[in-house]
């Protein structure tokens, strides 16, 4: 028996980090005597190990091909390794897909630092303390339920990640390179940054006004403003009891629909009513789910629900109705659970784009049944056919046969309404015609859709409902971003990262700032904590007002929380001095800081720039990361790294003479004095930060004023 593995410590890392561009668990591990027994040392280990989780022979790991992790497992390797491909396997298996993880050993024999891509916090530390315990099990040949711990992680999947309508909006603008915050545990998302941002509530967004809202709540005014435009809608009233009820229906012409004013997902719907009985009997049904009930003609047809995205058809779906047919011998109930509830497309999770029918708790299906003269347990006649549900099962796909002049007739009702994002409901014989040649007619026009029967439906292919979103929300020009300068050392960055945001707020930019003195927007300081942090940068990223923000980073809060953002704009690296305060963190080697520092010039964008100290030849070397341009800076203009970075085409940035100096290539330009600071790793600090202002275009002039000024010099 061998004594478990021990947790040392575990971090969620919010944003780019030493291991990745994305969110992980970074767990450190204490292997104990388990150091001394890789994997091939145990005998039946292997064996037991992929009997439980048989999908690690999907792992390429450095193999690079399919059982690559397995060919590592066999030849032997350590156990912080297979906790790391066992926990990706329990995120894949729990819905979160993913396959990044890296383990590291630390100075420490048998400790070791093992990173596995979370996309979602709970999830992630769930699924890592699942993969000590089931590597424990193989190795001491213990039983181990890995259905019902996937199922544990499912439902933490469930409760806490982005359900799955927010879900593919957000991945819709990953894919264009366009970064979210989520701002509550529940959907509300932010898509961009600063004054760029855009805010989703799953299918709603900032453009729904609570007008339009209130309208399509409002279905008796919502099919007045309809007619009022052209659009078929069907005749109706609302009434206020059941002979009211009885006497609209004899007015509107039998048969009818009766449902609440202001119902939602066909809650309290009664279709295809013939009878006096079942019009009342429908009208307290209503009543029970909305304020108000409304009698209108029933439309010949199939239930049709079209997505329309800034007054365009995106995706459509097709309802079907649900029949059994009888045997003679089983009851309804089991009728129903063997003819359609058998069907693997239905079930009661977001995974089945069908619901599973239960005869007992809904009430539409008992009174559908009861006007055929059935109750759950009857056995009707054998070879009788049976409706079940007459409206719902809304998830069979039909956009490509939506006729053009439905589209535009559906896109005018969302119009109409005002409502950016629409589900209008079509009740037609046939969606490829127009409607009014089959007296078809719009039934409802309802904000903040469910997207779910588009993207799983029950029949042909997914439609991209998230990006047609995302292509209404951002035109194809827009990228959601502002410019993000970041400031990364150990010296100075405070003193930097308040000189480059004094010499923007000159050139009149709207810029946020969060530094170690504080949160700043544009000259106001809203908190005077240390604001270097992750959670303070999110702080300046959601804020409607800036442009521009700038951001003070220290070693620490990189490995501690990982940057607050996932791109920016200039990434600037100041010094490599900070070794000595980081070995709680096991970063004791140069080649350590240079993997932490280099996480700043990594997420530098392809339009963007790094500024790097070439005193400071670690820095130098970082300049063959940077995806954009590089700029050297230097007090000492004579450098070798400077002057090859001049020879080379690049840009450099020195004193001479008291002067800042400007150099692309073998031109010059004198940018403006530069003051008199007896420190020189200021005096360094303030050419970074000229840097940054000639960037963004900021004059010579202003900047000379604001040096003389002492912009950023001092601390509020």
């Amino acid at each position: 028996m061998k004594k478990a593995i021990e947790f040392l410590r575990t971090t969620y890392l919010r944003g780019p980090n030493i291991w990745t561009y994305r969110p992980v668990i970074e767990a450190w591990v204490d292997l104990g005597e388990l150091e001394d027994f890789p994997s091939n040392t145990l005998p039946g280990f292997f064996e037991r190990l992929t009997g439980m989780l048989p999908g690690l022979i999907e792992h390429h790991c450095g193999v690079g091909e399919r059982g690559g992790f397995l060919e590592r497992l066999q030849e032997g390797t350590w156990m912080g390794h297979i906790m790391e491909h066992v926990a990706i396997e329990l995120n894949n298996l729990a819905g979160l897909q993913t396959g990044f993880g890296q383990t590291r050993s630390t100075p420490v024999r048998g400790v070791y630092k093992v990173a596995v891509r979370a996309r979602n916090e709970q999830v992630g530390r769930a699924a890592i303390v699942a993969a000590r315990d089931i590597v424990m099990a193989a190795i001491n040949d213990q039983p181990f339920d890995i259905d019902h711990t996937v199922q544990q992680l499912r439902d933490l999947v469930d409760d806490h990640h982005l359900g799955p309508s927010t879900a593919c909006i957000v991945a819709a603008a990953t894919e264009r390179r366009i970064p979210h915050i989520r701002l509550n545990e529940g959907n509300l998302v932010q898509l961009g940054h600063g004054k760029a941002q855009r805010r989703i509530w799953t299918a709603e967004t900032d453009r729904t006004s609570a007008i339009a809202e209130g309208i399509s709540s409002d279905k008796d005014l919502t099919k007045s403003l309809l007619k009022s435009v052209g659009v078929p809608v069907p005749e109706g009233e609302v009434v206020d009891s059941p002979e009211a009820a009885w006497a609209a229906a004899e007015d509107i012409g039998l048969p009818v629909v009766v449902k609440p004013t202001d119902g939602n997902h066909g809650r309290g719907v009664s279709m295809d009513l013939k009878t006096r009985e079942d019009v009342e009997k429908a009208f307290e049904f209503a009543a029970r789910h909305g304020s108000e009930v409304m009698v209108e003609r029933c439309i010949p047809g199939v239930e049709h629900r079209l997505l329309v995205v800034g007054g365009k058809v995106a995706a459509a779906a097709r309802g079907e109705t649900a029949w059994v047919v009888a045997d003679g011998v089983a009851t309804l109930r089991a009728l129903v659970d063997a003819q359609i509830n058998s069907d693997p497309r239905r079930g009661t999770t977001e995974l089945h784009p069908l619901a599973r029918l239960n005869l007992d708790d809904d009430t539409a299906i008992r009174n559908e049944l009861a006007r055929q003269g059935y109750t759950p347990d009857s056995v009707p006649a054998a070879g009788q056919r049976v409706l079940i549900q007459r409206n719902g099962n809304v998830a069979f796909e039909c956009t490509p046969e939506v006729h053009p002049e439905v589209a535009a007739m559906v896109g005018l009702a969302a119009r109409t309404v005002g409502l950016d994002i629409a589900g209008v409901d079509v009740v037609a014989e046939d969606i490829s015609k127009p409607l009014h040649a089959q007296g078809a007619a719009i039934v409802e026009v309802n904000a903040g859709p469910g997207l779910l029967m588009h993207l799983r439906p029950a029949n042909g292919e997914p439609r991209p409902v998230g990006a047609a979103i995302i292509d209404h929300l951002f035109p194809a020009d827009a990228s959601g971003r502002i410019p993000l300068v970041g400031v990364t050392g150990s010296t100075g960055t405070t003193r930097v990262a308040r000189l480059i945001s004094s010499l923007l707020l000159m050139a009149g930019r709207h810029v946020g700032l969060a530094c170690r003195d504080g949160l700043f927007l544009d000259r106001r300081r809203i908190d005077a904590g240390d604001a270097s942090r992750w959670d303070a940068g999110q702080r300046i990223l959601i804020n409607r007002k800036i442009d521009t923000a700038v951001f003070e980073h220290h070693p620490a809060g990189i490995l501690g929380d990982g940057l607050p953002y996932d791109r920016c704009q200039v990434g600037v690296v100041t010094d490599a001095d900070g070794l000595a305060g980081l070995a709680d963190w096991h970063v004791v080697e140069p080649d350590h800081l240079y993997k932490v520092l280099r996480t700043q010039v990594d997420v530098v964008d392809e339009s963007g720039l790094a500024v790097l100290h070439a005193a400071e030849p670690m820095l130098v070397e970082m300049a063959d990361l940077c995806d954009g341009a590089v700029v050297l800076y230097a007090l000492d203009g004579q450098l070798p790294a400077l002057a090859a970075h001049r020879a080379d085409g690049g840009r450099v940035l020195f004193a001479r003479e008291g002067q800042i100096v400007l150099a692309d290539g073998a031109q010059e330009q004198i940018i403006a004095p530069l003051p008199g600071e007896s420190d020189t790793g200021d005096a360094a600090g303030t050419l970074a930060a000229v840097a940054v202002a000639t960037y963004f275009g900021v004059s010579p002039a202003l900047i000379a004023a604001g040096l003389e000024a002492g912009l950023g010099m001092s601390r509020a």
